[in-house]
């Protein structure tokens, strides 16, 4: 009886794996052992930091709508009680987005935030 070996699927997966890890250096683009760990390697933190990146973003939106409403007499914390208050329902993104391009519009919801607290 002839062996099986089903060598087609198995170069594929090596020329896959080698094109994945092309511009990595030393061993790691040329030969597939290690190839195939650091293209794993790779993959597990990208999946990992495309959440993560969810939690930057978020981070650097409040930094941007507390730097921006201090000015104005008060603190990023009262701000979002205020809107809660006030509900007004704008999420940080287009907030931050406010504070940066049109700083009237950001002035006036801080002004209704404000109003809701007192």
């Amino acid at each position: 009886m002839s062996r099986v070996t089903n060598s087609p699927a198995t170069r594929a997966r090596r020329k896959r794996v080698l094109k994945q890890a092309k511009g990595y250096f030393g061993l790691k683009s040329r030969a597939y052992t290690h190839a195939n760990d650091a293209v794993n390697r790779a993959q597990k933190y990208a999946y990992v930091h495309r959440r993560l990146k969810k939690h930057d973003f978020r981070q650097l939106w409040i930094v941007r709508i507390n730097a921006a409403c201090r000015p104005l007499g008060i603190t990023y914390s009262r701000l979002v009680a205020g809107l809660k208050k006030a509900e007004i329902v704008i999420d940080r993104k287009n907030l931050s987005e406010l504070a940066i391009n049109d700083a009237a519009a950001f002035a006036a919801i801080v002004e209704k935030a404000k109003a809701a607290l007192a």
